[in-house]
């Protein structure tokens, strides 16, 4: 009970550990780590990947890490001021596992292969809104492909990449994403009833401002992981969904390049 009334004067972080956000304060904390992440990659991800010849992918998981691991460092120094000590507990909810693991496996793994087909077939629509809509952005390199930033270089660099990427970017900052964006902030637009999983599926896609053209298909394919994690409120629906797709397309792809396969 210290711990948690020691926060009363911090109104800043009161407000954080709250049961109900704004819909402005949540729209600028689903927002913001987005501005940061690509204000990181012009700054520092790219020049750096550019120095050591490397693929953008790279310079992304750069600015990816350099934004998200802080926000999950954000999030335990809330947990230590409302528990005395680092912890996520009261910080994150969704976490208490209501699902049986039976019921869990059989709802993530046709999530699982929504997310995979629906991101596929709505490649050609990205590459539309791609070409008509988003030339004028900075940082379209390889945009448009699975395989296209990786042009130009040899195949070790290729593999490299991959490899270096796939628990970074396949596995471990989806992971934050989940914690932070269903875990976090989710939970705290509740009040919203059945438009908290719209606002946060719309909010999610509109973070990712270093690929707006994917922005619609990224709706579609993701908003049934996240209404299901809502309805159920269990975060584990929504984590299977994200980080099993991003880790099994990374593992592919690691494995197609070092088969020589693309």
């Amino acid at each position: 009970m210290r711990a948690f009334e020691d926060t009363r004067p911090n109104g800043i972080v009161e407000r954080l550990l709250g049961d109900r956000h704004s819909l402005p304060l949540s729209v600028v904390l689903h927002l913001v780590p987005g501005a940061l992440i690509v204000a990181a990659y012009l700054l520092i991800g790219e020049p750096f990947v550019e120095a050591i010849g490397y693929p953008t992918l790279m310079g992304w998981a750069i600015a990816l890490c350099l934004v998200l691991i802080p926000i999950l460092s954000g999030l335990l120094w809330l947990g230590r001021k409302r528990n005395g000590r680092f912890s996520l507990r009261g910080v994150l909810h969704y976490t208490d596992k209501p699902l049986p693991r039976g019921k869990l496996v059989a709802m993530v793994i046709p999530l699982i292969v929504w997310m995979m087909v629906l991101s596929f077939a709505t490649a050609p629509m990205n590459t539309f809104f791609l070409e008509n809509f988003f030339t004028w952005v900075p940082y379209t390199d390889g945009a448009g492909s699975f395989t296209k930033f990786l042009h130009g270089y040899s195949h070790s660099v290729a593999l490299t990449t991959m490899v270096m990427c796939l628990p970074l970017t396949g596995i471990s900052l989806p992971l934050i994403e989940e914690l932070y964006f269903r875990g976090f902030l989710l939970p705290r637009i509740a009040h919203l009833g059945g438009w908290a999983p719209v606002v946060s599926t719309v909010l999610f896609s509109l973070y990712h401002f270093w690929s707006p053209w994917v922005f619609v298909s990224r709706v579609i394919f993701m908003f049934p992981g996240f209404w299901f994690a809502w309805r159920e409120k269990d975060i584990r629906l929504s984590i299977g969904m994200h980080v099993g797709v991003t880790s099994i397309l990374a593992t592919l792809g690691a494995i197609a390049v070092a088969l020589n396969l693309i």
